[in-house]
């Protein structure tokens, strides 16, 4: 994997990871469980930081 795909690897995630913090912030608003998706967001901060170690 060059660095370009790197970049463009955590731009997906990046992209992902805002998307799960907006269904988040809307399960929150109806009172539902988000331990789930927080779950999911460690593991994106994970796997970004995997992918910045390889740059």
């Amino acid at each position: 994997m060059d660095t370009q795909e790197i970049y463009q690897k955590i731009d997906e995630l990046k992209m992902e990871y805002v998307k799960v913090q907006g269904d988040i912030e809307k399960l929150e608003a109806t009172g539902h469980s988000t331990e789930i998706l927080e779950a999911k967001l460690s593991e994106l901060e994970n796997k970004i930081r995997e992918y910045r170690s390889k740059l």
